[in-house]
């Protein structure tokens, strides 16, 4: 038996932020600030642009780091199954650029992490059934469990940004109507 690359766009961004949790770990935190974390700056700033990405491979801590990727494992490679690994990267890469695009419109303080994709995946894997015409029922339940959690949540003061969950949520949901998957199985009538 060996060992498969099943999910490679998972994978990288798992590794990538593993290394990134380690570096942290040994410049205190210096590379973070500066390089995977965003914030609103100069629009001058060099890497303004660059940490509206970057800012997903940057955490607080190894209980942000694990939270995050827990899930991304467990869903990634699902995702990247049925929607295709280029597909997938890129809607990382647009949740992550809407999240830190809003964040640094509308508010002061900095943004890390990958909890916005996280709830993108959340949301995307709700629909993954969803047929012309319809809402799947689980799709509803997960916007009320996930997403009506983070709107109450949103009303207390604890350095976690449930703004990027539900624009992550909402980027997962709007995925998930309007793309179709690379990998769709055609049905064989008989």
């Amino acid at each position: 038996m060996k060992i498969s690359f099943n999910a490679p766009v998972t994978l990288i961004l798992t590794v990538s932020a593993l290394i990134v949790m380690i570096l942290a770990q040994t410049r205190q935190g210096y590379s973070t600030t500066n390089l995977f974390s965003t914030y609103p700056t100069s629009q001058f700033d060099a890497l303004t642009f660059v940490r509206m990405f970057t800012h997903i491979l940057g955490h607080a801590g190894w209980d942000h780091f694990l939270a995050n990727f827990t899930l991304i494992l467990v869903l990634g490679p699902l995702l990247e199954e049925r929607h295709g690994s280029f597909q997938l990267f890129g809607m990382i890469l647009i949740t992550a650029f809407v999240t830190a695009l809003l964040n640094n419109i509308f508010f002061t303080n900095g943004l890390l992490g990958a909890s916005g994709v996280v709830f993108m995946m959340i949301l995307l894997s709700s629909i993954t059934n969803i047929r012309s015409k319809t809402i799947p029922a689980t799709f509803i339940i997960v916007v009320v469990l996930f997403l009506g959690r983070e709107i109450v949540n949103s009303l207390t003061n604890d350095n976690i940004s449930q703004f990027a969950h539900i624009v992550g949520g909402i980027c997962g949901s709007f995925f998930g109507f309007f793309k179709k998957s690379d990998n769709t199985q055609q049905t064989v009538h008989h």
